[in-house]
């Protein structure tokens, strides 16, 4: 049924995303705290890419609707998870920010409507990397 999800009614306003594959679905239920691109060497690796936008919001407005991500310890007390099957980057857990979650703009089904409002560890910019 259109506008609903695997878990019942989505709400109009409801964030909508997923990996590449499909095999991952997720809803984020509120309007993020922050939308920040992160320049850090570990999310760079983890991603592939010189730079990742992250939607940061409180883990209980975060629900997974489809699929279970594979989760990598990146760090001491940093939980990555991504699809097992595609690869597909989603979220990133820290105990330091205990009750959030940060998810990834590029896993959104309409990530041009969150737009970043500031870079964080400018410092590991790369030199040809935009700021935000």
């Amino acid at each position: 049924m259109a506008g609903q999800s695997e878990l019942g009614q989505r709400k109009d306003d409801a964030i909508t995303g997923g990996c590449l594959c499909g095999a991952i679905r997720f809803e984020i239920a509120a309007k993020p705290d922050d939308v920040v691109v992160c320049h850090c060497p570990d999310c760079r690796r983890a991603t592939g890419a010189q730079s990742v936008a992250w939607l940061f919001l409180p883990l209980e407005h975060y629900q997974l609707t489809k699929g279970a991500p594979a989760t990598f310890n990146s760090s001491p007390g940093v939980t990555r998870s991504f699809c097992g099957h595609c690869g597909t980057t989603l979220s990133w857990v820290g105990v330091k920010q205990p009750g959030r979650i940060d998810v990834t703009v590029g896993s959104l089904d309409e990530p041009a409507k969150c737009k970043p409002t500031r870079a964080v560890y400018r410092r590991h910019r790369l030199p040809w990397a935009s700021l935000v």
